[in-house]
Protein backbone atom coordinates (compact mmCIF):
# COMPACT_ATOMS: atom_id res chain seq x y z
CA UNK A 1 0.00 0.00 0.00
CA UNK A 2 1.17 3.11 -1.07
CA UNK A 3 2.28 5.48 1.94
CA UNK A 4 0.40 8.96 2.31
CA UNK A 5 1.49 11.34 4.34
CA UNK A 6 -1.49 12.42 7.18
CA UNK A 7 0.12 15.04 9.84
CA UNK A 8 -1.77 14.79 12.67
CA UNK A 9 -2.39 17.94 14.66
CA UNK A 10 0.83 18.82 17.18
CA UNK A 11 0.92 20.98 20.27
CA UNK A 12 3.31 22.52 22.61
CA UNK A 13 3.59 24.77 24.97
CA UNK A 14 3.96 27.68 22.68
CA UNK A 15 2.70 26.19 19.31
CA UNK A 16 -0.03 24.36 17.73
CA UNK A 17 0.37 22.71 14.56
CA UNK A 18 -3.02 22.18 12.39
CA UNK A 19 -3.37 20.63 9.29
CA UNK A 20 -3.45 24.14 6.71
CA UNK A 21 -7.10 24.81 5.79
CA UNK A 22 -8.81 28.21 4.52
CA UNK A 23 -9.70 28.99 7.85
CA UNK A 24 -6.58 30.36 8.67
CA UNK A 25 -6.40 32.52 5.76
CA UNK A 26 -7.76 35.70 7.07
CA UNK A 27 -4.59 35.17 10.05
CA UNK A 28 -2.06 34.19 7.80
CA UNK A 29 -2.87 37.31 5.37
CA UNK A 30 -3.17 39.84 8.65
CA UNK A 31 0.51 37.78 9.61
CA UNK A 32 2.45 38.38 6.16
CA UNK A 33 0.82 41.78 5.86
CA UNK A 34 3.96 43.73 7.52
CA UNK A 35 7.49 43.99 6.65
CA UNK A 36 8.74 40.98 4.59
CA UNK A 37 12.33 41.56 4.56
CA UNK A 38 13.16 39.21 7.16
CA UNK A 39 11.78 35.90 4.16
CA UNK A 40 14.74 36.47 1.71
CA UNK A 41 14.35 33.39 -0.56
CA UNK A 42 11.69 31.63 1.09
CA UNK A 43 7.96 31.08 -0.72
CA UNK A 44 5.97 33.40 1.61
CA UNK A 45 2.24 34.49 -0.01
CA UNK A 46 1.53 38.06 -0.52
CA UNK A 47 -1.74 38.85 1.33
CA UNK A 48 -3.79 38.76 -1.15
CA UNK A 49 -2.13 35.51 -2.38
CA UNK A 50 -2.96 32.86 0.93
CA UNK A 51 -5.84 31.78 -0.91
CA UNK A 52 -3.55 30.62 -3.52
CA UNK A 53 -1.34 29.45 -1.47
CA UNK A 54 -3.44 27.34 0.90
CA UNK A 55 -5.06 26.18 -2.52
CA UNK A 56 -1.82 25.12 -3.96
CA UNK A 57 -0.43 23.23 -0.74
CA UNK A 58 -3.47 21.57 -0.41
CA UNK A 59 -3.23 20.19 -3.89
CA UNK A 60 0.22 18.74 -2.98
CA UNK A 61 -1.36 17.09 -0.04
CA UNK A 62 -3.80 15.84 -2.52
CA UNK A 63 -1.00 13.55 -3.60
CA UNK A 64 -0.17 12.19 -0.65
CA UNK A 65 3.24 13.91 -0.74
CA UNK A 66 2.59 16.89 1.62
CA UNK A 67 0.95 17.34 4.71
CA UNK A 68 0.72 20.98 5.25
CA UNK A 69 0.33 22.56 8.31
CA UNK A 70 -0.37 26.27 9.81
CA UNK A 71 1.40 27.76 13.05
CA UNK A 72 -0.55 28.70 15.22
CA UNK A 73 0.30 30.54 18.66
CA UNK A 74 -0.85 29.54 21.68
CA UNK A 75 -0.52 33.10 23.50
CA UNK A 76 -3.12 34.38 20.88
CA UNK A 77 -4.94 31.51 18.91
CA UNK A 78 -3.88 32.92 15.61
CA UNK A 79 -2.02 31.68 12.95
CA UNK A 80 1.45 33.13 12.36
CA UNK A 81 3.35 30.79 9.84
CA UNK A 82 3.29 27.79 7.83
CA UNK A 83 5.61 24.66 7.82
CA UNK A 84 4.79 21.01 6.39
CA UNK A 85 6.22 17.46 6.02
CA UNK A 86 7.11 16.62 2.20
CA UNK A 87 8.47 13.89 0.42
CA UNK A 88 7.99 10.88 2.06
CA UNK A 89 10.62 8.06 1.03
CA UNK A 90 9.68 4.06 1.65
CA UNK A 91 10.78 0.98 1.24
CA UNK A 92 9.54 -0.43 -2.29
CA UNK A 93 8.83 -3.43 -1.09
CA UNK A 94 7.19 -3.23 2.55
CA UNK A 95 5.57 0.80 1.43
CA UNK A 96 7.00 1.24 5.32
CA UNK A 97 8.17 5.45 5.84
CA UNK A 98 12.08 5.37 6.33
CA UNK A 99 12.52 9.20 5.34
CA UNK A 100 10.63 12.64 5.20
CA UNK A 101 11.30 16.31 4.80
CA UNK A 102 10.23 19.38 6.74
CA UNK A 103 10.18 22.34 4.71
CA UNK A 104 7.98 24.94 3.59
CA UNK A 105 8.43 26.87 6.85
CA UNK A 106 7.95 30.64 7.33
CA UNK A 107 6.94 32.83 10.77
CA UNK A 108 5.51 35.93 10.45
CA UNK A 109 8.55 38.67 11.51
CA UNK A 110 6.90 39.46 15.20
CA UNK A 111 7.00 35.17 15.88
CA UNK A 112 10.35 35.16 14.80
CA UNK A 113 12.96 34.20 17.76
CA UNK A 114 10.29 33.48 20.01
CA UNK A 115 10.92 29.62 20.30
CA UNK A 116 7.99 29.17 18.25
CA UNK A 117 9.77 27.58 15.04
CA UNK A 118 12.64 25.95 17.68
CA UNK A 119 9.19 24.15 18.95
CA UNK A 120 7.61 23.49 16.00
CA UNK A 121 10.55 21.58 14.80
CA UNK A 122 10.85 19.76 17.83
CA UNK A 123 7.27 18.72 17.50
CA UNK A 124 7.71 18.65 14.04
CA UNK A 125 11.00 15.69 14.62
CA UNK A 126 9.83 14.10 17.63
CA UNK A 127 6.46 12.98 15.63
CA UNK A 128 8.71 11.84 12.79
CA UNK A 129 11.49 9.92 14.61
CA UNK A 130 9.26 8.59 18.04
CA UNK A 131 5.72 7.55 15.94
CA UNK A 132 6.53 7.22 11.99
CA UNK A 133 9.81 5.32 13.12
CA UNK A 134 11.62 7.12 10.04
CA UNK A 135 15.92 6.83 9.79
CA UNK A 136 15.80 10.32 8.54
CA UNK A 137 14.70 13.75 8.15
CA UNK A 138 15.73 16.22 5.84
CA UNK A 139 15.63 20.21 5.50
CA UNK A 140 16.52 22.09 2.79
CA UNK A 141 17.02 25.86 1.72
CA UNK A 142 18.28 28.26 -0.81
CA UNK A 143 21.80 27.80 -0.26
CA UNK A 144 22.33 32.01 -0.66
CA UNK A 145 19.63 32.31 2.17
CA UNK A 146 22.28 32.19 5.18
CA UNK A 147 19.54 32.84 8.03
CA UNK A 148 17.95 29.57 7.11
CA UNK A 149 20.75 27.57 7.00
CA UNK A 150 22.18 29.25 10.21
CA UNK A 151 18.68 28.21 12.27
CA UNK A 152 19.02 24.98 10.90
CA UNK A 153 22.41 24.57 12.13
CA UNK A 154 20.93 25.54 15.29
CA UNK A 155 18.35 22.54 15.49
CA UNK A 156 21.47 20.26 15.34
CA UNK A 157 21.01 19.49 12.10
CA UNK A 158 23.79 18.01 10.07
CA UNK A 159 24.93 19.80 6.76
CA UNK A 160 25.57 17.95 4.07
CA UNK A 161 26.02 19.65 1.28
CA UNK A 162 24.67 21.81 -1.75
CA UNK A 163 22.46 20.33 -4.94
CA UNK A 164 23.60 22.51 -7.81
CA UNK A 165 20.85 23.56 -9.50
CA UNK A 166 18.76 20.67 -8.08
CA UNK A 167 14.86 23.16 -7.68
CA UNK A 168 13.10 25.65 -8.78
CA UNK A 169 13.87 28.65 -6.77
CA UNK A 170 11.35 30.61 -4.81
CA UNK A 171 12.82 33.54 -4.27
CA UNK A 172 10.53 36.77 -5.76
CA UNK A 173 11.38 37.68 -8.93
CA UNK A 174 12.88 34.08 -9.60
CA UNK A 175 10.13 31.81 -9.96
CA UNK A 176 9.56 29.29 -13.15
CA UNK A 177 13.06 31.47 -14.32
CA UNK A 178 16.07 29.43 -12.80
CA UNK A 179 16.88 26.95 -10.82
CA UNK A 180 18.61 27.57 -7.04
CA UNK A 181 21.81 25.72 -5.48
CA UNK A 182 19.91 23.82 -2.54
CA UNK A 183 21.80 23.50 0.99
CA UNK A 184 20.72 19.70 2.34
CA UNK A 185 20.69 19.14 6.50
CA UNK A 186 19.26 16.07 8.02
CA UNK A 187 18.97 14.62 11.16
CA UNK A 188 19.25 10.81 11.61
CA UNK A 189 17.80 8.16 13.98
CA UNK A 190 20.55 7.74 16.03
CA UNK A 191 21.04 11.63 16.42
CA UNK A 192 17.96 12.26 17.47
CA UNK A 193 18.39 11.97 21.44
CA UNK A 194 21.18 14.83 21.32
CA UNK A 195 19.08 17.10 18.56
CA UNK A 196 16.00 16.86 20.89
CA UNK A 197 18.02 17.30 24.02
CA UNK A 198 19.68 20.60 22.63
CA UNK A 199 16.06 21.81 21.51
CA UNK A 200 14.63 21.29 24.79
CA UNK A 201 17.14 22.76 26.40
CA UNK A 202 17.13 25.83 23.88
CA UNK A 203 13.24 26.14 25.21
CA UNK A 204 13.66 25.98 28.41
CA UNK A 205 16.42 29.11 28.25
CA UNK A 206 13.77 31.02 26.01
CA UNK A 207 13.15 34.39 28.43
CA UNK A 208 10.03 34.42 29.86
CA UNK A 209 7.04 36.30 28.42
CA UNK A 210 7.94 36.02 24.60
CA UNK A 211 5.42 35.68 22.53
Amino acid sequence: MEFRLDGPVLEGALVRLEPLEHRHAADLAAAVAGDRSSYGFTWVPAPEEVGAYIDAQQARAATGRLAPYAQISRATGRAVGATAYWEPRTWPESGELYAVEVGFTWLAPAAQGTGLNTEAKLLLLRHAFDTWGVTRVDLKTDARNARSRAAISALGASFEGVLRSSFPSWAPGERGRRLRDTAIFSVLADEWPDCRARLEDRLARRPTGSF
